[in-house]
């Protein structure tokens, strides 16, 4: 009788281990999943940024260095991009990523602003239509990094709360990291209107 006790508490020990880690995994796929998301947008930004140069790169030849630095940066923050991609919710791979879609992101706000000195590329009908898909793809990333960090504090939760958290640590399953805003303080604050 002793035996059959013994049996029947490794028995639920087993299928509840076995439940938490099944959670455990699903969580991490839906943060993967979350990722991928953020990924396609990254994608398109990327894709959308070669031709923006090209239209303004005819419109803006004595700038032939802001263009070749808006080239390089989205060059790193592709590269940022596969490594995170191989990793989700890594902490280096989310630092990476997150700095170099901030530098892309500086040397984007540099050469539109300098477009701005140029009344024919601003008027450019092609010129207008990538600046409003980029505009749009930064707003898609914006969702897309919401639900990834949704995800990810869903499982962290998980993964930091007693029972859980046993399972967590045996599996191997580690805390990841949220992915921060790449704007700055500064350009998250609201216009001012002053009369």
């Amino acid at each position: 009788m002793t035996a059959f006790i013994a049996l029947a508490v490794v028995v639920v020990i087993v299928i509840w281990a076995v439940a938490l880690y099944n959670r455990l995994r699903t969580s991490k796929n839906e943060v993967e999943n979350a990722f991928a998301q953020i990924d396609v947008q990254l994608k398109r930004r990327h894709d959308l940024i070669p031709n923006l140069v090209e239209v303004a790169r005819g419109y803006m030849q004595h700038e032939a260095q802001t263009l070749e630095a808006v080239t390089r940066a989205r060059g790193e923050a592709v590269g940022a991009a596969d490594k995170a991609r191989q990793q989700p919710g890594q902490a280096q791979a989310m630092g990476a990523l997150m700095a170099a879609e901030q530098a892309l992101g500086g040397q984007m706000g540099r050469l539109m602003a300098l477009a701005e000195a140029y009344p024919s590329l601003k008027a450019d009908a092609r010129m207008q239509q990538l600046s409003e898909e980029i505009a749009s793809t930064e707003n898609r990333i914006g969702f897309a990094r919401q639900a990834f960090n949704d995800q990810v504090l869903e499982f962290n939760n998980h993964c930091g709360q007693f029972p859980d958290l046993i399972v967590a640590r045996l599996a191997g399953f580690v805390h990841m990291e949220m992915l921060a805003s790449t704007q700055s303080a500064q350009e998250r604050l609201a216009p001012q209107v002053r009369f």
